[in-house]
């Protein structure tokens, strides 16, 4: 069990490293690098590693950002399978669908309670 931890600490660090690496050294804006990771971690869904990876290190595959692109493209190709090709869009937001809910309501209320610069 101890071993789990570990791995899932390396390997979500491992994440967060590449992912600051693109910030500070890529010179990538905050929405660039946030794009990038979702987008690598749907390819590696696409091709069958990213539950390789979610097996081996648990939270530190599930947590960071790369599994919201894992989730994009598991639940599309579930929904390919149920419902043809109009799954895809339909799929991606049905499993994700909480997540982008409460990003909506936590960031209004945000909005609310503090003073947003802009």
């Amino acid at each position: 069990m101890l071993t789990m931890f570990i791995w899932s600490f390396v390997v979500g660090g491992l994440i967060c490293v590449i992912g600051q690496l693109m910030f500070d050294v890529g010179k990538m804006t905050p929405a660039h690098t946030l794009s990038t990771m979702v987008v690598a971690g749907a390819i590696l869904s696409g091709f069958g590693l990213y539950e390789k990876l979610i097996y081996f290190a648990g939270a530190g595959a599930t947590i960071p950002i790369t599994s919201f692109g894992n989730a994009l493209v598991n639940g599309a190709m579930n929904e390919v399978e149920k419902h043809g090709y109009i799954g895809v869009l339909t799929g991606m937001f049905e499993v994700t669908s909480s997540g982008i809910s409460s990003a909506i309501v936590f960031g209004f209320i945000g909005a609310l309670l503090f003073k947003p610069k802009g």
